[in-house]
Order: C-alpha cells, then structure tokens, then sequence
C-alpha cells in the first residue's frame, strides 16, 4: 500500500505528533509499504520520502515551522499523490497542511483517514495571542476551505461552554466528519469527539514506539532505589500552559527528598524558570529541547517520571517511552490512566500540586512500591511496539479504501 502522511508538525521539531509519524512510517515500511511524509520544513531535506510544503517566512507558532499558503500546499500535493499514485492519505493535524491534504485527496478521488491527537481548543487557548480573536480567524480560514455544516456541539459540556471553545470543537469536529475513517488514540477523547458529533467510524488504536526506539531503550531494569535514597524524578513535555508544568514544580517543592529533572522548551520557559528560583531552586534542572535520545538516557537513570497536564493530552508518547524504559509513571489526569499498564503507574490523589506531590511522597517512602511499578512497566513493554499496532492501522486504511474501489 502507498500512504501519504500529512502534518503540521514533523521532524526535526519535537512532540508527540511528529514521534507517532516516525513511529507509523517505520512499521509501515519494515512491512513493505511505501510512506511519504508531506510537512513543512525550517530546512529542505534529503530524505525522498519527506516532501516539503510551502512554508512561511519569519512565522513560526510556537517554534514550529507553518504551512503557507494553503492553496500552494495543495497543488504540491496534488502533483506528488498523483505522481506517487497514493492509496490512501493520512492527516495528523487540523492546520492549513491538514486541508491542503483534504482538498488534494478529494480532488483525485483518494480517501483520507483522520487521526485526531489532541484537544486543540486547549492547545489555541493557551499557546495563541488574543484567543478570542485569533482563533476566530483561525476557525474562519478553516471554514472557508472546508464546511462546517456537520458539526452541531453541544454546549453542555464543560469543556464546551464558552464560545472560544466550541469553535475549535466545531473545526475538529468537521475535520472528523470529511474524512473516510478516524483514529483516535485514547478512548475519553474518541468518546468526547462522538459526543460531539462525529459520525465517521472511529477506531480507538493506541500509539506504539518504533523498534529502533526500543532498541535504543534496550532491556529495561526495574527500579530498586535504596532507602532513603533520593527520588530522581523527570518532566518531559512543552513547556506551555495546557502541560501545566508550574503544577510539577510546585510538587517537587513541596517534597523533601527529591530532586528532579525536566526536558521541552515552550511559551512558559520563563515563568517555569522563574517558579523554579523561587520555590525550587538548586533541586530542578531545566534541559530545554533535547533530541529523544537524551530523553531516553535520563528515562533510564530516573525512578518515576510525572505527567502534570489536565484535561487536554490524549495518549502522550513519553508515557508510552517511559513504560518501555521500565519507568512508573504518576499521572495528575484520571483520563490518562488508560494510558497505564495495571500496576505499571499512579493515578495522583488530586490533579493539582498538592495531589502530584502526595504521590511523590508515597513512593518516595516506599521504595519496594516503585520497583513493583517498574515490574509491571516492564511486563507491559511489548505491548506498546508500534508494530503490535501495524495490522490494526492497516485495516483501518483497508476500510477507508474499499468504498472509494466498489
């Protein structure tokens, strides 16, 4: 099968949405099938199966590069789908490379499958300048290159009551609603889009890590601190709003003992290294944005990691890197305990500081408690291999193609 991957986000630039594209490509071509990834690059590459978008000068949201214009983006796509003869094309994002995707797809008659990562009305909120405008702008250019007529939104929903809000639900929820099937990585959120009204079929498929990730991670040890030993904890993320890194510096603060580590780089760096100074300082390391594999080796020197977001991630893939690294992993999300593997983490009594940092207390005082959570990451490795997940992912594109060939 030929693929097209297309995103907003990709490689060299980290997070999550980049890593599960480099993960997806991986597996799909240690199986034979031909991957083309199209994005737009800060750099032209050398690697013929990447295919820049046109990309803005001097405008980059966030540090990642942007797609521009979208009528450009299209075109690319249109000679390169048809050139490539792709089979089917997959979207990872809701931005202007996003619709070019759709409107090349629709345009050549090849069908779309929908990944839907995470919760952008979160993301516009607390990363774009002025929401109430920009997003409006946002959601109006999105508007005028693809209806908005299949999304009703319920206002009752807490996390759609005010109108900033339901206008990037309303986007995602469209977006959903064009494409032929939908992945969606986590089942609260697959349940809150259908809420929402999505009616294309949507399979719930985790995420998996990439076999060279794995080996890289190599066989991973279970944890067995001393007593009395420090508890070496790491963050790793964006440091942006919606990750709520201020709640993990304010628990580390508040725990005697434990020192702590943290990796990303973002809007809020400077008021994390500001909170550190004056609440944490000389116990918080702040790394920036370092390549994975830099993660990957502190994931093997710590003893927990810690996940502080709220209401917004989906699956993130550091939860999935650090089960792999046999790391147990304190969650402040209920949500995100499905991201768990059954005594591989905690779920933190409260999602706020205090909560995270109770948890932190607890194991810091029970170190028999974290080497049986690392036991169950470690028992749960296999399970998150990208290729455990290939022949689910390919019979989700088999379903998107076989109406477009009857």
């Amino acid at each position: 099968m030929r693929i097209a991957m297309v995103t907003d986000y990709y490689l060299p630039t980290l997070g999550g949405v980049q890593t599960v594209i480099k993960a997806h490509r991986e597996a799909l071509e240690h199986d034979g099938h031909e991957v083309t990834v199209f994005a737009p690059l800060a750099a032209p590459s050398s690697d013929p199966g990447i295919v820049r978008l046109p990309t803005a000068r001097g405008f980059a949201p966030d540090g990642y590069p942007f797609t521009w214009t979208p009528s450009s983006a299209a075109d690319v796509l249109r000679v390169e789908l048809h050139r490539r003869r792709i089979d089917v094309v997959h979207v990872h994002t809701e931005m202007f490379a996003a619709l070019a995707g759709f409107e090349a797809a629709r345009d050549l008659g090849i069908p779309v499958v929908q990944t839907m990562h995470g919760r952008i009305d979160v993301y516009t909120r607390s990363v774009l300048p002025l929401p109430s405008v920009t997003t409006a702008l946002l959601a109006g250019m999105h508007r005028r290159r693809m209806s908005h007529d299949r999304a009703h939104i319920d206002p009752r929903a807490p996390y759609a009551r005010d109108r900033t809000a339901r206008r990037m639900w309303r986007l995602m929820v469209s977006q959903a609603n064009h494409a032929a099937q939908v992945i969606v990585p986590s089942a609260h959120f697959a349940a809150k889009l259908v809420a929402q009204g999505v009616r294309t079929p949507v399979t719930v498929l985790s995420n998996g890590l990439e076999a060279t990730v794995l080996d890289e991670i190599g066989e991973p040890a279970v944890r067995r601190p001393a007593a009395g030993e420090q508890l070496r904890v790491i963050w790793c993320g964006r440091l942006s709003p919606e990750k709520r890194p201020e709640v993990f510096v304010d628990a580390i603060a508040a725990v005697q003992g434990v020192t702590a580590d943290m990796f990303g780089d973002g809007v809020a760096r400077t008021v994390v290294r500001r909170r550190i100074e004056s609440v944490a300082a000389g116990r918080i390391t702040v790394h920036g944005a370092v390549p994975q594999a830099r993660v990957l080796e502190a994931m093997r020197d710590a003893h927990v990691l810690v996940s502080s977001s709220l209401d917004f991630d989906n699956q993130p893939m550091v939860i999935l890197e650090a089960i792999a690294a046999g790391l147990p992993v304190i969650v402040a999300d209920p949500d995100l305990a499905e991201s768990l593997p059954p005594d591989g983490g905690v779920v933190a009594p409260t999602p706020d500081a205090a909560g995270v940092a109770a948890a932190l207390s607890a194991l810091r005082d029970a170190p028999e408690e974290i080497a049986r959570l690392s036991a169950g990451a470690v028992r749960h490795r296999s399970r998150i291999a990208q290729t455990t997940h290939r022949d689910a992912l390919l019979e989700v594109y088999r379903a998107a193609v076989r109406p477009a060939t009857r």
